[in-house]
């Protein structure tokens, strides 16, 4: 199916696995993929972002706040409270023995106990997966294209596809359902006119 993405879809993948790794993720998620299409190089797709308030910028500043809040929140943290342990107060020791970003280096690795002897099962640092859901994106993107009746998998598809396979995470990144409406219709127009 890769073959036929247009060069600016296929960076959009490539940018978004850059990204899932800058943010430190173990997998390539729907939100990496949405990120990888402000930067793909359509000018025309990114300006359509960027009308609809959604820059590069923006996403990776609110991906970067979700993600040290993901492990433990404000719930985990009342939940530990309630049983004497400060969340806080751990944050600030582990800080104050292994630097301010200690947390956010402590980013565990899959080895499996063949991997130690060389026999593989390890992740390669080169290589993030794709999240059963970023997949169905793809899939999705590839199922937009053959709708329009379009040859090629453009940025415009793929970005079609994040809209109709979004996660929770994207559909607020998006603006919930009123801004997917509204980048959907974009979009459509803006694949029309390159049609």
């Amino acid at each position: 199916m890769f073959e036929r993405f247009s060069k600016a879809a296929r960076v959009a993948v490539v940018f978004a696995q850059e990204e899932a790794r800058q943010l430190h993720a173990r997998r390539i998620e729907v939100e990496h993929l949405l990120l990888g299409i402000t930067e793909c190089g359509s000018e025309k797709v990114q300006k359509t972002l960027e009308d609809n308030g959604i820059t590069t910028e923006s996403l990776r500043e609110r991906l970067s706040r979700k993600r040290t809040t993901e492990p433990l929140g404000e719930e985990d943290a009342a939940a530990l409270r309630s049983i004497g342990i400060d969340l806080d107060a751990v944050r600030e020791t582990l800080e104050a023995s292994f630097g301010e970003d200690a947390l956010e280096r402590a980013v565990p690795t899959e080895e499996s106990r063949w991997a130690r002897f060389g026999f593989g099962g390890a992740m390669s640092p080169g290589h993030i997966p794709f999240t059963k859901e970023a997949k169905k994106v793809l899939e999705l993107s590839l199922r937009e294209a053959l709708a329009r009746g379009d040859n090629r998998i453009r940025a415009g598809h793929v970005l079609l596809g994040i809209l109709r396979g979004a996660n929770p995470t994207t559909r607020e990144l998006l603006g919930g359902e009123e801004g997917i409406r509204t980048l959907r219709e974009a979009t459509h127009d803006l694949l029309d006119e390159a049609a």
